[in-house]
């Protein structure tokens, strides 16, 4: 079993992946900002929880906009638990409206915590990994970056960078033992709080220049519902239990990328065209060791 970080826990994904993870036995540090205030009750309802379920769930304080506060969390893992094996980067947040109506701050502002976020937990976490040559990194991304939805372009713009992000740090991370999975779920219209505490641009007449698009935003929520098969339940705790999965797998065969959609989009075969793209031209660069991950003996501490 592992000791795993999982970032933006408070709710949704983070919160139900925190939980499975628990619950597969694993050492689980659930981290969101300001737990003993305005996230106090989400705290201690995942406390009680895990007490009553006999789990090993720990709520840590983490605010990914903070290099001091991701090197704090990852220090406080380290000096309880002695060891931290798997990062889930989970945190994020949604913006909906007229790109043009949001300021260059605002996008700079998303981007912070849907990016570059990720950036200050590696930063505190992959010394510990590196010098132990083990480790997991699991990115929650998005299927935005394949379908590109209306309306979502800041948000999408971010995930196409954390995407980015994640692949070319998984080159370099896998050479010291370190492996790397992008989750990709697709939308979800309930079981989280995505859609229901997204921002607005704050540029209210640049938005109302667009007003006459106002009722296709409306709509948004009920269009993408009418995407999944009536027939399946797109709950959203299908993405934790496809973590599990994936962390119970054997070093070295871990999937490079996960899709978790229940939209019927046909993620999955935009994908698998992608990656092979991608490993081929890497491979012709010369450099297809970076495709694998290097097997070196663990060291402990």
């Amino acid at each position: 079993m592992s000791v795993v970080l999982v970032t933006g826990a408070s709710t949704g994904i983070g919160n139900l992946t925190a939980t499975t993870l628990a619950a597969a036995g694993h050492t689980v540090y659930a981290s969101m900002r300001d737990p003993e205030g305005r996230n106090n009750h989400r705290a201690q309802s995942m406390r009680t929880r895990a007490s009553a379920a006999g789990t090993d769930l720990r709520i840590v304080e983490l605010d990914v906009q903070s290099q001091e506060s991701a090197d704090t969390a990852v220090a406080t893992v380290l000096d309880e638990a002695g060891e931290l094996d798997v990062v889930v980067h989970n945190a994020g947040h949604l913006y909906v409206g007229y790109v043009e109506a949001f300021t260059a701050e605002e996008i700079a502002h998303l981007f912070d915590v849907n990016v570059l976020g990720a950036q200050r937990v590696n930063r505190a976490a992959l010394p510990h990994m590196r010098e132990h040559r083990a480790g997991t990194l699991i990115y929650i991304g998005s299927t935005t970056t394949v379908s590109v939805p209306p309306f979502l372009g800041p948000y999408v713009a971010s995930k196409f960078a954390f995407d980015a992000l994640a692949m070319e740090t998984a080159y370099e991370v896998s050479q010291f033992g370190i492996e790397t999975t992008i989750v990709m779920p697709g939308a979800f219209t309930s079981g989280t709080d995505h859609f229901p505490n997204a921002s607005h641009a704050a540029d209210q007449r640049v938005s109302a220049a667009y007003a006459e698009l106002d009722k296709l935003v409306a709509r948004n929520e009920q269009a993408t519902a009418a995407l999944f098969d009536p027939s399946v339940d797109a709950d959203p705790v299908a993405v934790a239990h496809e973590i599990a999965r994936i962390l119970a797998l054997p070093i070295g065969q871990k999937p490079a990328r996960s899709v978790v959609d229940f939209t019927q989009s046909d993620v999955e075969e935009v994908i698998a065209v992608t990656e092979r793209s991608r490993q081929d031209f890497v491979r012709r660069l010369g450099f297809s060791e970076l495709l694998e991950l290097r097997p070196m003996t663990r060291k402990h501490g």
